[in-house]
Formats: C-alpha cells, structure tokens, sequence
C-alpha cells in the first residue's frame, strides 16, 4: 500500500506520532524514509482538515532534533567502534566509502555539516553520531542541530502543505497532463540524485580517508 493511502487510514494523533518517531529514529542514525513519511503527511493534511500541518512540522522538528541529540550521545561514547559495528549492520548506509564522504564533509564545514546535513539523506543519519565520534563541542551541535531541525522540519512541512493546495485545484483542471508532469519530473528527480550519489560515493572510496581529528574547540 502506498504511504499516503496507508496514512489516510489512521487518526491524525497517530500520524504526528509516527512522523516524530520515525524522523527521530532516522535522526539517531537508523536508516529510516523519514522525508518520505514527512512529504507524504504534509501532502495529506493539504487535502484532509483533520491534520494541523503546525502541529505536523512542530512534532517532525521534535523529532528531528531530539534524534540528533540522541545519536550525537551514542556516537561520542561509542566511538570509532561504533561506526564498524554499524558498516558492518547496514553496508549500504554505513559502507566505508559513505563514512568517508560524511567524515569529509565534517572536517570542512563543522557545524554546518549538522545544518545543511537535514537536507542531504545520507548526513542526516550520520549527523548526529559522526558529530559525537569526532567530538564536536556539544554547544556548536546543538545550535546546528536546532536551527536545521526548524529549518528541514518545518519548512519541509510548509512547503509541500502548500504546494499540495495549490496542485490539487490545479490537477483538478489538468489531471492527466499533471499527472504525467508530475510523473516525469519525480523520476527525472531520483535519477540525478542516484547517479550525483554514486559518483560521490565512487570517489570517497577511491580517495585516502583523513587521519581523524576533533571538529571544532
């Protein structure tokens, strides 16, 4: 069953619930479609009343920033250890080359690699634990951590709510042709991102990965 039908089928109280969990789960570093439920929730309350898309964004935020926080714990007292264990759990998640890209981008960018890590699928599992296993100051994390949660969250939430509206009236005019549309510019979409993904991923494995070192002071 598709997400958003299957969705339809629960009260809305659960639907929050879910959205926090999941983004959350995702968050602490479990491999988990939280975007996916995000979109598919907040496309719902566009087009049924029963769910508030504030209350929506408030529990994905929640969860998004209560999850890092979570995994940023596990990651700083785990250690390196706890990164192996996970590779060799989840090797397409948490394969050497995806560590060594999420590593990379944390000793150039720091706290920013928290921030603009929500909006990338691979940084925001490993946000939070890689933060902790290169002992980035917790201060700097929670900042990042934060404002990209408000910032992914809620105007994810926004965004696609209103865009919902708005594309319902529309298809409702030209639903075949925007159906076709929406289609096609869906599969365009994942196709470059699959293919920007595997060259990034094909060229943090052939590069060195740096000797470790903490983020920040």
């Amino acid at each position: 069953m598709h997400v958003q039908e299957w969705l339809e089928t629960v009260p809305a109280v659960a639907v929050y619930a879910l959205v926090g969990v999941v983004i959350g789960l995702e968050s602490l570093g479990i491999p988990l479609p939280g975007e996916i439920i995000l979109v598919s929730s907040a496309l719902l309350a566009s087009q049924h009343g029963d769910i508030d898309p504030v209350i929506l964004g408030a529990c994905a935020t929640a969860g998004a920033i209560i999850g890092d926080s979570i995994g940023y714990a596990i990651g700083r007292k785990g250690g390196r250890p706890l990164l192996a264990w996970l590779g060799a759990k989840f090797p397409r998640h948490f394969g050497e080359g995806h560590i060594a890209t999420a590593e990379r981008s944390f000793q150039k960018w720091g706290m920013w690699a928290v921030f603009f890590g929500r909006f990338v699928a691979l940084l925001r599992i490993f946000a939070g634990p890689l933060a902790g296993v290169l002992r980035m100051p917790y201060w700097k994390f929670l900042i990042a951590n934060v404002l990209g949660g408000i910032v992914w969250a809620g105007g994810t939430t926004a965004v696609i709510y209103y865009v919902g509206i708005v594309a319902e009236s529309w298809l409702k005019r030209f639903s075949w042709f925007g159906l076709v549309l929406a289609v096609l510019i869906g599969v365009t979409s994942m196709l470059v991102l699959k293919r920007k993904a595997k060259k990034a991923t094909a060229a943090a494995a052939t590069e060195p990965t740096p000797a470790p070192a903490p983020v920040g002071d």
